[in-house]
């Protein structure tokens, strides 16, 4: 849809990685409007498959307060590096593997009525073992997850795996 013009924008907030700004937009009929907006890094999320199974962790997670099963993710917080080494280097983090090849899926707009946050979703297979080198408290005490992919397509389905980098990189890695 055209029609409408960015005006401007003023932080309001800043904690971590993330930005909360006040913007202002003119809409078509020219009425300015104010929206505010959580700017995001960015992010990459990585679907490991070795043969018939997909690799996942479950982690607790603090704004939904209970621990998900996830495909291994990770903001882009080393300013400058390709979004193809941040998800190697995830990979290695969390769940302890490089991959042999890397294919992109999607680049995922997350949450786009309140953030810009985009997450590149691939898929790694010929994946080789190496010391897992954890980050944060949270990847600390998690719990690596395997199973088949479409015993993972299942739980999708079924609602019990509902994060939405997860359904979007297990159904699409399920579809090729």
């Amino acid at each position: 849809m055209s029609g409408f013009r960015a005006l401007g924008a003023r932080t309001i907030a800043e904690e971590a990685f993330l930005r909360l700004d006040r913007a202002t937009v003119m809409t078509p009929d020219g009425s300015p409007i104010k929206r505010v907006v959580v700017a995001h890094p960015g992010a990459v999320a990585v679907v490991p498959i070795i043969g018939d199974d997909v690799i996942m962790i479950e982690q607790y997670r603090t704004p939904v307060g209970r621990a998900l099963v996830e495909i291994p993710a990770g903001k882009l917080d080393i300013p400058g590096e390709d979004r193809r080494d941040t998800a190697e280097r995830e990979l290695e983090e969390e769940i302890g593997f490089t991959p042999g090849r890397l294919v992109h899926l999607i680049d995922l707009l997350t949450t786009p009525g309140f953030s810009d946050e985009c997450i590149t979703i691939y898929l790694a297979t010929d994946l080789e073992a190496v010391p897992p080198r954890p980050m944060g408290a949270e990847e600390h005490h998690s719990r690596l997850v395997r199973m088949r992919l479409d015993e993972a397509v299942e739980q999708v389905r079924s609602g019990v795996i509902t994060d939405a980098k997860t359904v979007a990189g297990l159904l699409l890695a399920a579809g090729r």
